[in-house]
């Protein structure tokens, strides 16, 4: 979209469009995360970082004094501020360009790629640094630069060990948290030349003097954008190890990636949203750098770009907007669902086959991208609420997740065994007799083949469960005979009747 129609923000793109998808053909969910799970170096990277993210974040929560009531404001400011996004859109373009930077409106993902590759190839751009950035992940940006010849440096040291692996992020604010120390460490010895060390500081020591000259050298500076200041057009970039500082100031040109939902209105709001992010993503009372920018570098001033571009990107987030996904898009990446998730963390992000990964990947790729190419994803929750728990702004993932379990059911996407299952189910639990009948059986039958009261084998699909843990058998006595006993031995206490 021409920078001409700036204040028609609001697309409906057609899923082709799209270019989240990351899934290799023919691969489903149910097999990425049969691998993961064989696989134990992955599940030792994971339970070292999210065990010690979980407890950092926890403790620091702990020192607010009222954190539920920050917790509340957070999410009113996100709520309030999709609610009239249109006028926030309107106001943030204005003062971003009132600033001396130049705004972008791009459609979809390719359209913000595109307006990137012009920008660089009018300015002759050979190399371009980049901080960490979800929606060029979510667009592919540095897949086209690179096959337009421009040289893309990965600057975060999680993406910079991503670049070197040739894969891609597995967490949202940890991209490598699915390796150990000691799988980067010989991928700096084979890939940097570097001695071959486990220690992190000997580790980011190399990573550091490799990428110092590459700030340097580069013509462009691409990163992504925490939040975007309405009344200002000021750029919040949160981040812990300087290189986004770098990436948006010590190059000529900056260009910033930004999805149209991540706003807030006034500085204000912003210093409520910083409170709540630092804490959920990393344990901190706030980042070590968090940087605000307005503008480019003005007449006298030493430091700075000398063009600022502010690319915002729709990539079908207009068309979640006041529907029933509507609620993720208050997600502010502190990627805390993914950290206490149980089905994150014993099978990591890769699994996921997209962009976002875990619960907040479950619902946001199937909402971005459509139902097609994600229905799996919504079965990859156990729906115990420890993402609604832990969420900043309060996201009500496990709703959403069962409205696309629905809308995968009513498309004809659900997986055959659940389809087979739900339909047995529905018939046993509307006849008494026969539901009787089949608890007492399933009673009858588990206890016959446990041990110690738990049952190790069950048959397919059900082997998906015992194939990894052990299944309790059914009581003796349901639950309801249990009450009624219960009902009746009280009642006789006290003189009273039991109910019916």
């Amino acid at each position: 979209m021409k920078d001409e129609g700036k204040h028609a923000f609001f697309f409906i793109p057609h899923p082709s469009s799209f270019t989240m998808s990351l899934r290799p053909p023919n691969v489903t969910f149910y097999q990425r995360a049969r691998q993961a799970l064989n696989d134990p170096q992955l599940h030792i990277a994971l339970d070292r970082a999210t065990d010690t993210l979980t407890t950092l974040r926890s403790r620091t929560m702990g020192t607010f004094v009222d954190g539920d009531a920050l917790r509340d404001q957070a999410r009113m400011i996100r709520a309030h501020t999709l609610s009239r996004l249109d006028h926030y859109l309107a106001q943030f373009a204005d003062a971003v360009e009132a600033a001396g930077g130049r705004v972008h409106w791009a459609l979809d993902g390719a359209a913000a790629n595109q307006i990137v590759l012009d920008i660089a190839r009018a300015h002759g751009v050979k190399t371009a640094v980049k901080g960490k950035s979800m929606v060029t992940e979510e667009t592919g940006l540095n897949h086209v630069l690179q096959s337009a010849g421009i040289d893309v440096i990965e600057t975060d040291l999680g993406e910079r060990i991503i670049q070197l692996a040739g894969e891609t992020p597995s967490h949202i604010i940890a991209p490598a948290i699915h390796k150990t120390k000691e799988q980067v460490g010989r991928l700096f010895h084979e890939k940097l030349g570097a001695p071959l060390t486990d220690v992190p500081e000997e580790m980011t020591a190399v990573a550091r003097q490799s990428l110092r000259h590459d700030f340097l050298r580069a013509d462009m500076g691409i990163s992504g954008v925490n939040f975007g200041v309405a009344e200002t057009g000021t750029l919040a970039l949160v981040e812990n190890e300087g290189n986004g500082r770098l990436t948006a100031t010590a190059p000529r040109i900056h260009v910033a990636f930004m999805g149209i939902e991540r706003l807030v209105p006034t500085i204000a709001d912003l210093e409520v949203m910083l409170q709540v992010l630092a804490r959920s993503a990393t344990g901190q009372k706030l980042s070590v750098y968090t940087n605000l920018l307005t503008g480019p570098r003005r007449p006298g001033e030493p430091d700075g770009p000398d063009e600022l571009h502010v690319v915002l990107v729709d990539n079908g987030r207009s068309r979640v907007l006041g529907g029933k996904l509507a609620e993720i898009l208050y997600c502010i990446r502190c990627g805390a669902c993914l950290n206490a998730c149980p089905v994150y963390r014993q099978i990591g992000g890769h699994a996921y086959g997209g962009v976002y990964t875990g619960p907040i990947g479950a619902v946001l790729s199937p909402a971005l991208d459509g139902l097609d190419p994600w229905s799996e994803l919504p079965h990859a929750s156990s729906l115990c609420g420890a993402c609604r728990e832990v969420c900043p702004v309060g996201i009500d993932i496990p709703r959403m997740l069962l409205e696309l379990r629905h809308a995968g059911h009513e498309q004809g996407k659900s997986p055959w065994w659940l389809k087979i299952g739900l339909r047995m189910y529905r018939i046993v639990a509307t006849r008494p007799l026969m539901f009787k009948w089949a608890i007492a059986t399933a009673s009858a039958a588990t206890r016959l083949v446990a041990r110690s009261g738990w049952v190790r084998r069950l048959p397919p699909p059900l082997s998906g469960w015992t194939d990894y843990r052990n299944f309790p058998a059914f009581a003796r006595e349901p639950f309801s005979t249990q009450v009624k006993r219960r009902r009746l031995r009280l009642g006789t206490k006290v003189g009273l009747k039991p109910r019916a």
